[in-house]
């Protein structure tokens, strides 16, 4: 597959291409102006040809998020339904994820903005006042100001599953923080969607030992990419274009929770690896 990677940095683009070894500048145009191209691909295409070869180390990267709105769409795995109503049981909330599983509207939410996203490199938070806090992994679509998918990313929506399950209507609390929407680490462009048997895997270290590791393929969703953006757009408009997190199924099970200085890495070929770490709460 051919594809062009995109890099956000405070004075202009990085640009790489699929068949190229080169890593390529260009501050021709603004992030947000380039990313919404009406035909992105022809677009890198142009810019790589013209930008000027660069060192990638040399560059400070920023999380791909500018004047954009970050959403996240939830249940959308098997996997993500049950530890939903299980979570939630107690407190009578179960209903209400498998009722979302198989309803014609999917659960879409705000996450945040280019204030929260944390990008790579960066640390991610957990709430002071939540005891069971989890990251998740998700393959995140950029859907330009003409409400097409031109992009993906990383995401990981750290969530705060306890805060969630005492009550669903706890769920912006539990899922929109300082730090909560991890992302990144640059825009994939592909030539073509990504194939659905696309490999999302995340490992989580704590003192260098690997304690979770999870995967699955982008097939075991039960939505498309299309039909979630599809709903987000309906009744939205996004002039700079908006970041959906598309769920996940990678689940660390119960009595699991994240702590100051865990390292998690998501990895999703071929758009890369997004690594961060827990800030301490101190």
């Amino acid at each position: 597959m051919k594809y062009f990677k995109l890099f956000h940095t405070p004075h202009g683009t990085l640009i790489q291409s699929s068949e190229s070894n080169l890593t390529k500048f260009s501050q021709s145009t603004t992030w947000d102006e380039l990313i919404n191209q009406e035909d992105l691909y022809t677009s890198c295409s142009l810019l790589f040809t013209k930008a000027n070869e660069t060192d990638i180390n040399q560059h400070e990267i920023l999380p791909p998020v500018h004047q954009q709105e970050i959403w996240a769409a939830g249940v959308t795995y098997l996997r993500s339904k049950v530890a939903r109503m299980e979570e939630s049981k107690e407190s009578g909330g179960d209903t209400f994820y498998d009722k979302v599983y198989s309803a014609e509207r999917p659960e879409i939410f705000y996450k945040g903005n280019a204030l929260r996203a944390i990008g790579n490199g960066g640390k991610v938070r957990i709430r002071k006042d939540a005891v069971w806090n989890v990251p998740e992994p998700e393959l995140t679509l950029f859907i330009n100001k003409f409400n097409k998918i031109a992009a993906y990313t990383i995401g990981n929506d750290m969530s705060s599953r306890d805060i969630e399950g005492e009550n669903p209507l706890y769920l912006p609390q539990a899922k929109v923080y300082n730090g909560s929407a991890g992302i990144g680490p640059g825009l994939l462009v592909p030539e073509q969607a990504l194939s659905p048997h696309t490999i999302i895997d995340m490992k989580i270290y704590r003192d260098k030992n690997l304690v979770f590791q999870g995967d699955t393929q982008i097939s075991q969703m039960k939505r498309t990419h299309t039909e979630l953006a599809e709903y987000l757009t309906r009744e939205l408009h996004f002039p700079k274009g908006v970041f959906l997190m598309t769920g996940t199924c990678i689940v660390p099970d119960p009595p699991f929770t994240l702590m100051a200085n865990d390292r998690i890495e998501i990895q999703i070929e071929p758009i890369g690896t997004l690594i961060q770490t827990v800030a301490s709460n101190d």
